[in-house]
């Protein structure tokens, strides 16, 4: 699969594709009934395999290319964009990236050009929450 931000197209199907394709017409010939797989992102992957950040030092660690990922597909896709700004943590895990429940994501799009997204961690709820990073997008041009 591409890591590119524009999918590359290819004539042959991906082999998880092609695995999908093969456990749906097993199980169809079995004689099993067939169950509906829920929605699993293909292009534009957030990361390889599913990610669970355990602490603070794995968040501060992984994150920041994780979410420059998100942050980029959130520039030219809409509907990432609006999931993204109504449930960051929730579309994290859609996207097999799961974090510590001490983990907050806030996305700020108000009183500022381009988006951000800001990690705060709060180790007990009852206590203010700290930023550990944020990051945006800074578009550069050079000759």
């Amino acid at each position: 699969m591409s890591r590119a931000l524009v999918p590359v197209v290819s004539r042959l199907p991906s082999l998880s594709r092609l695995r999908d394709v093969v456990l749906h017409y097993t199980a169809h010939d079995q004689g099993r009934p067939l169950t509906p797989r829920p929605p699993r992102a293909r292009d534009y992957d957030l990361v390889r395999h599913e990610t669970h950040l355990r602490n603070r030092a794995q968040v501060e660690r992984y994150l920041p290319d994780i979410l420059g990922r998100a942050l980029a597909r959130i520039w030219i896709d809409p509907s990432f964009r609006d999931r993204f700004a109504a449930d960051p943590v929730g579309t994290l895990a859609q996207y097999d990236v799961f974090l510590p429940d001490t983990i907050e994501i806030d996305f700020v799009t108000e009183g500022t050009t381009r988006p951000q997204v800001v990690v705060y961690e709060r180790p007990v709820r009852a206590m203010p929450r700290k930023r550990l990073l944020y990051l945006q997008l800074i578009l550069t041009a050079a000759r």
